[in-house]
């Protein structure tokens, strides 16, 4: 999250591509009544190859890779998959086929083995998780800090404009210690994988995430105001998100002291 500086975040190796404020103050004025598609923000046309629709392949080798550090004497542990419904296990064949043609993972014979899951996502879709659980009790924690909320938020006072991006596919733009890739190992019905990309549920990945950075659709530039970390934040101030608190707003009326109690005991939790 940073106030939007247009004119220090041109790359210097790309001299010939002006971004004039005047354009973005007109666009943010021409969709404040619309949902505007990201293709048509000046600056994301003007560098389309930093907003791909895809990860293509595996990221590059870099100077730190993800490392997965057990505790002394960890032997592995492998656990066998639970049985999935129909449009679960269809879910998964087509997930392990993207994950394998883009190299992000390939077929183990490592003596770890997680299960997998499924969660929802908020527009319906699935997302497929690996339950590492097991082997987090045996990782040694990384104790990187992760930034407070309100160091946050005090970074985003007197600023006008805002800009959200979200790295596509985050995670998976960072390479796994070769000697650590069979320990990302988990067991499907159809095959055994490992991950040679950083993958979620692993204890130490938003430690590490964090330490290295201080999806197209989800990206938002040169807003008034911008949905960040559950509050509304705008050059006004901060808020609370109106969506957090409607069910307060619609709870029926209270008639009785067990009404009263229950309202009690859901705003003190």
């Amino acid at each position: 999250m940073m106030e939007e500086n247009l004119d220090q975040g041109i790359p210097p190796q790309a001299p010939q591509a002006q971004v004039d404020c005047n354009t973005q103050e007109k666009w943010v004025m021409d969709v404040e009544s619309k949902v505007p598609s990201l293709e048509s923000v000046p600056v994301v046309s003007l560098f389309p190859e930093v907003f791909p629709d895809d990860l293509p392949d595996i990221p590059p080798e870099r100077e730190i890779d993800f490392g997965i550090d057990l505790l002394p004497d960890t032997q592995p542990i492998s656990i066998p998959p639970y049985r999935m419904a129909p449009a679960e296990l269809k879910e998964l064949k087509e997930q392990l086929k993207d994950l394998l043609n883009k190299g992000f993972i390939q077929l183990s014979i490592s003596l770890w083995g997680a299960l997998v899951l499924f969660v929802k996502k908020k527009d319906g879709s699935l997302r497929m998780c690996i339950d590492y659980r097991q082997l987090n009790k045996v990782t040694i924690k990384n104790n990187y800090p992760l930034p407070g909320i309100d160091d946050l938020f005090d970074q985003l006072q007197g600023a006008n404009f805002f800009s959200k991006i979200d790295l596509h596919s985050g995670y998976h733009q960072l390479r796994v210690r070769g000697c650590d890739i069979p320990k990302t190992a988990f067991r499907t019905r159809y095959g055994h994988y490992e991950f040679v990309v950083m993958s979620f549920g692993l204890t130490n990945a938003p430690a590490a995430f964090m330490d290295l950075i201080n999806r197209f659709s989800n990206c938002e530039f040169c807003l008034r105001s911008v949905d960040f970390l559950g509050h509304i934040v705008s050059g006004m101030g901060i808020e609370v998100d109106p969506k957090k608190i409607d069910a307060v707003k619609i709870w029926p009326r209270l008639l009785s002291p067990t009404d009263i109690r229950s309202f009690l005991g859901l705003a003190d939790y």
